[in-house]
C-alpha cells in the first residue's frame, strides 16, 4: 500500500506544470504571479483547490477546466481576463468559490456561468462590467454572496438577479449606479442585505427596494439623495439603514412608516438642519446625526420632544446657534432651544463655510457648490434665468422648481465635466437650439414635468453622450419626429404621462440605439407598422395605460433583443393568435394586466416558450387561458383576480400550476360552488375523467395515451421533482 501510495504520489507530481506548486495531501495548486497565458492542462485530476493570481489569461475559453471536475475553490484575481467565454466554467458542478475579482471584464453573457449550480460565493470586484444580461445568473441556484463592487454599472435592468434564488448578501458599492428597475430585485426571495452605497442614486429607490421584504440592511450612503419623501421606503423587515455621507436636507416624517421594523437609522455627514419627528417608524432604537449642521432652535423641539418621548437615542451635536455650538442632542432641555429673533435661512442647503470658500471656487449667488461632490444646487431659489459661473468640474447641477420658462443658446458655457443635469418642474416651454452647446460629458438630461410639446434636434447639439433623457410629464401630443438623430448614444426615453394620440413612422427617426423606451399614460390608439424600425436595439417597451385596442403585432417586427413588453392597462378585450411572434424568440417578461381582457386564442402565445421569466395576467375577465406547458422558465405567473371556469375542460391549467413551485394566486369565479377555490386545490376536478391518472406525470392536455403512460409508473412520483429541476434551470 505504502509502495502504491508512493507512486501515484509520484504521477501527481510529475503532472504538476513547471511554474506551480502542487501539495497533493491537501489537493491544491498554486501558480502565482506568473506568465501563464492559458490555464494549464497538466494540473493533476483531483486537484481541489487551484489559485491562478497574476497571470495573463486575456480570455477564459470554453470548458477550461473540464481536466479538473473535483474544484471546489477557484481564485483567478489580478488575471487580466476580459471576456469570459459561454461555458468557460463548465464541468465545475463542485465548486463553491470562485474569485475573478481586479480583472477587465467588461460584459457578463448569458452563459457565461453555466454549469456553476454549486457555486456559494462569486467575486467579481474590480472589473469594467458596465451590463449584465438578464439570465447570466440564471445557474447559480446555490450562491448566497454576489459581489460586484468597483465596477461600471449604471443601470440594473428588470429581474437581472433572477435564478439567486438563496442569495443573502448582494455587494453594489462603489459604481455608477444611478437608475434602477422597479423589478430589478424582483428575484431574490432569501436577500438579507444589500449594499449601494457610493453610487450616483440621486432618489430613494423605492419602487425597487419594495420587492425586497425580507432584507434587513441596506448601505445607502454616498449617495447625491437630497430628500427621502412620503413613505419611501416599504421594506417589512429592515434593521438597519445607512444613508451617511450622502446629500440630504429633509426627510418626511413618515418617511419610514411602512419599515416597521427599523431600529438604527444612519444620517451622519449629510446637509440636515434638523429633523421632524418620525411619527411613522415606531421601533426606532438610534438615529446618528454627527456631521450634520444642526440647528437647535425652537424649530427642533418637535424632533426632541419625540426623541423623549419614543425613548430614542440620538447621536449628534448643536451647530448653532452659537450658545449651543458643540452640545450634545441629549443634554439639551427644550427651554434652551429658543427662537427669538433668529428666523431660519431660506434654504437648509447652504453651509457655513461657503462664503469663505467663494474667493478659491466661484458658485453663483444663492447657489450650493459642494467641491467634494462636484454638486451644484440652486434648487427652488425662484431663479428666472438660468445661473451661471459654477466650477467647471462640476459634475451634477440640480436647477429644479425655478420658473425659468426657457432655456436659451449656450445656456452652460463651461460645463464641460457635467453628467447630470436636473431641470423638472422648470416650467420650461422650449428648448432653443445650442441649449445644451459645450455639454460634451452629460449622461443624463431630466426635464420632467414642464410645458414642453416640441422639440427640435438642434436643440441637443453639443451633447453626443447623452443617454438618458427624461420628458415625463410635459404636454407632446406626438413624439417629436427626428429630434434625437443628434443623440447616437441615447440608451433611454421617457416619454410617459404625455398627451400623444400615436406613434408614427418617422417618430423615433435616428434612435438607433436606444435600448428602453417609456410611453405608458399617453393616450396612444395606433403605432405605425414602420414606427420602432430605428430602434433595433430595444430591450424594453413600456406601453401601459394606453388606449390601444389590439397588441401591435406587426410594429414588433425588426426588434430582435426585445425581452420586456407592457401592455397593461390597455383596452385589448381579445388577443389572437401568434401575437407576440415577431419578438418570440428574445421575450422574457410580458405584462398583460388589467386590461379587462375577455379571451385569449389557443395559440396566442405560439413562439413564446421557455425563456418567458414573468408573465402577469392578474385582473382581466377570461375564464381560461390557452397552455403553456412550455413555459418552463417562469419565476413569477401572476393570475390573481381572473374569473376562471373551474370545470373540467380546465384541468390542464390546474394539473400545471399544481407543477409550478410558484405561487399564482388563481382562484375559481364559477361555477358557484367552487366560487373563490384556489384552482390549485379546488375539489371540483375530483369527478372529472382521467383525474385517476398520475397527477404528477401529465403536464400538456393534449398528449397521446402512448405519451401519458409513464404517468402510471411507479416513479411516476419523482416526475415533479425532474420537471422543477428542469424549468428552475
Amino acid at each position: 500500500l505504502l509502495l502504491l501510495t508512493a507512486a501515484l504520489g509520484a504521477t501527481a507530481a510529475a503532472r504538476c506544470p513547471a511554474p506551480c506548486v502542487c501539495d497533493n495531501l491537501r489537493a491544491h495548486v498554486l501558480c502565482l504571479n506568473g506568465s501563464l497565458m492559458a490555464i494549464p492542462d497538466t494540473i493533476p485530476e483531483l486537484t481541489k483547490k487551484l489559485d491562478l493570481r497574476g497571470n495573463s489569461f486575456m480570455v477564459i475559453p470554453a470548458g477550461a477546466f473540464l481536466a479538473t471536475p473535483y474544484l471546489t475553490h477557484l481564485d483567478l484575481q489580478r488575471c487580466k481576463v476580459e471576456r469570459l467565454e459561454e461555458g468557460a466554467f463548465r464541468g465545475l458542478g463542485r465548486l463553491v468559490y470562485l474569485n475573478l475579482a481586479s480583472n477587465s471584464i467588461a460584459l457578463l453573457y448569458q452563459e457565461s456561468l453555466d454549469g456553476l449550480f454549486s457555486l456559494q460565493q462569486l467575486i467579481l470586484e474590480g472589473n469594467r462590467i458596465e451590463e449584465i444580461q438578464p439570465g447570466a445568473f440564471g445557474h447559480l441556484g446555490s450562491l448566497t454572496v454576489l459581489d460586484l463592487r468597483a465596477n461600471a454599472l449604471v443601470y440594473l435592468p428588470d429581474m437581472v438577479f433572477q435564478g439567486l434564488q438563496v442569495l443573502r448578501w448582494l455587494r453594489l458599492s462603489h459604481n455608477a449606479l444611478h437608475v434602477l428597475g422597479s423589478e430589478a430585485f424582483a428575484a431574490l426571495p432569501a436577500l438579507r442585505r444589500l449594499s449601494l452605497d457610493h453610487n450616483e442614486l440621486q432618489a430613494l429607490p423605492g419602487e425597487a427596494l419594495a420587492r425586497l421584504d425580507g432584507a434587513t440592511r441596506l448601505d445607502l450612503g454616498h449617495n447625491p439623495i437630497t430628500y427621502v419623501a412620503e413613505e419611501a421606503l416599504a421594506m417589512a423587515s429592515l434593521r438597519h439603514l445607512f444613508l451617511d455621507h450622502a446629500s440630504l436636507q429633509d426627510v418626511a416624517p413618515d418617511a419610514f412608516a411602512r419599515s416597521p421594523q427599523l431600529r438604527v437609522l444612519d444620517l451622519r455627514e449629510n446637509q440636515l438642519q434638523g429633523l421632524p419627528p418620525l411619527a411613522g417608524a415606531g421601533g426606532l432604537a438610534r438615529v446618528s446625526l454627527d456631521g450634520n449642521p444642526l440647528l437647535c432652535s425652537c424649530l427642533l423641539r418637535p424632533f426632541h420632544k419625540w426623541l423623549a418621548r419614543a425613548r430614542v437615542q440620538a447621536e449628534g451635536a448643536c451647530a448653532a446657534p452659537p450658545a449651543l455650538r458643540g452640545r450634545s442632542l441629549d443634554s439639551l432641555k427644550p427651554p434652551e432651544m429658543r427662537c427669538g429673533r433668529l428666523r431660519p435661512p431660506p434654504s437648509p442647503t447652504i453651509p457655513p463655510e461657503q462664503p469663505r470658500a467663494a474667493g478659491s471656487r466661484q458658485c453663483p449667488q444663492g447657489c450650493v457648490c459642494s467641491p467634494d461632490f462636484h454638486h451644484g444646487s440652486c434648487e427652488n431659489r425662484d431663479l428666472r434665468e438660468i445661473p451661471r459661473d459654477f466650477p467647471g468640474d462640476t459634475r451634477l447641477l440640480d436647477l429644479r422648481r425655478n420658473p425659468f420658462r426657457t432655456v436659451p443658446p449656450d445656456a452652460f458655457p463651461g460645463l464641460k465635466e457635467l453628467v447630470s443635469l436636473h431641470l423638472q418642474s422648470c416650467g420650461i416651454r422650449a428648448l432653443h437650439p445650442g441649449a445644451l452647446r459645450g455639454l460634451e460629458s452629460l449622461v443624463y438630461l431630466y426635464l420632467t414635468d414642464n410645458h414642453l410639446s416640441t422639440l427640435v434636434a438642434a436643440a441637443f447639439e453639443g451633447a453626443p453622450q447623452l443617454a438618458y433623457l427624461d420628458l415625463d410629464h410635459n404636454t407632446f401630443t406626438h413624439v417629436p419626429a427626428g429630434a434625437f438623430r443628434l443623440l447616437p448614444n441615447l440608451i433611454s426615453l421617457h416619454l410617459q404621462h404625455n398627451a400623444i394620440g400615436e406613434l408614427a413612422e418617422g417618430d423615433l427617426a435616428g434612435a438607433r440605439g436606444l435600448r428602453w423606451l417609456y410611453l405608458a399614460g399617453n393616450a396612444i390608439r395606433n403605432i405605425a407598422p414602420a414606427a420602432l424600425a430605428p430602434t433595433k436595439m430595444l430591450e424594453k417597451l413600456q406601453l401601459e395605460g394606453n388606449h390601444l385596442s389590439e397588441v401591435p403585432t406587426v410594429a414588433l417586427w425588426g426588434l430582435p433583443a426585445l425581452s420586456e413588453l407592457k401592455l397593461s392597462r390597455n383596452p385589448i378585450k381579445h388577443m389572437g393568435n401568434s401575437v407576440f411572434l415577431p419578438v418570440a424568440s428574445s421575450l422574457q417578461h410580458l405584462y398583460l394586466d388589467n386590461m379587462g381582457l375577455e379571451r385569449i386564442s389557443p395559440h396566442a402565445f405560439t413562439g413564446l416558450g421557455p425563456k418567458i421569466r414573468s408573465l402577469y395576467l392578474e385582473s382581466n375577465k377570461m375564464s381560461n387561458i390557452p397552455d403553456m406547458s412550455n413555459f418552463t422558465g417562469l419565476e413569477i405567473l401572476n393570475l390573481q383576480d381572473v374569473p376562471f371556469h373551474c370545470d373540467c375542460k380546465l384541468l390542464p391549467l390546474h394539473r400545471w400550476i399544481n407543477k409550478l413551485n410558484l405561487r399564482v394566486g388563481a382562484t375559481c369565479g364559477s361555477p358557484a360552488e367552487a366560487r373563490g377555490q384556489k384552482v390549485k386545490l379546488s375539489i371540483t376536478f375530483l369527478t372529472c375523467p382521467g383525474w385517476g391518472r398520475g397527477e404528477a406525470g401529465e403536464t400538456n392536455p393534449n398528449k397521446t395515451k402512448a405519451a401519458s403512460k409513464p404517468s402510471k409508473k411507479k416513479r411516476s412520483g419523482k416526475s415533479p421533482a425532474r420537471g422543477f429541476s428542469k424549468s428552475r434551470a
